[in-house]
């Protein structure tokens, strides 16, 4: 009898669903970063983690993970793309290239709890 062993997870589905969720409700015109995501979940040391859940979000889900930057507001390297569209909901960019946290970094403490 042939033995089967479980197929390898991409990595901890509940916690990427959890990143899908956050990025989700993040509104047009306004960025979050990594590590805020990160804290939000709970796991505030986990910012690669959302990144590498943000790069296996199922296209066809409609989850906006162009508006996740990095800390210092900078884009995804490789990912043009991603500048155009926050400039289209009217993220501003400082001449360094990255997003006015000041001015467009999405303020969530209210919807949000961890105990």
């Amino acid at each position: 009898m042939e033995q089967t062993t479980p197929k390898a997870l991409h990595g901890p589905e509940e916690f990427y669903e959890e990143v899908y969720s956050i990025v989700g409700m993040i509104p047009p015109g306004k960025v979050l970063t990594y590590g805020a995501i990160a804290r939000l979940t709970g796991r505030p040391r986990h910012a690669r983690l959302v990144g590498r859940a943000l790069r296996s979000t199922p296209s066809d889900r409609g989850i906006p993970c162009h508006r996740v930057v990095n800390s210092r507001g900078g884009t995804a390297p490789g990912w043009a793309r991603q500048r155009v569209m926050l400039e289209d909901e009217g993220v501003p960019f400082g001449r360094n290239g990255c997003a006015v946290l000041s001015r467009c970094l999405w303020q969530p403490e209210n919807e949000f709890a961890h105990p």
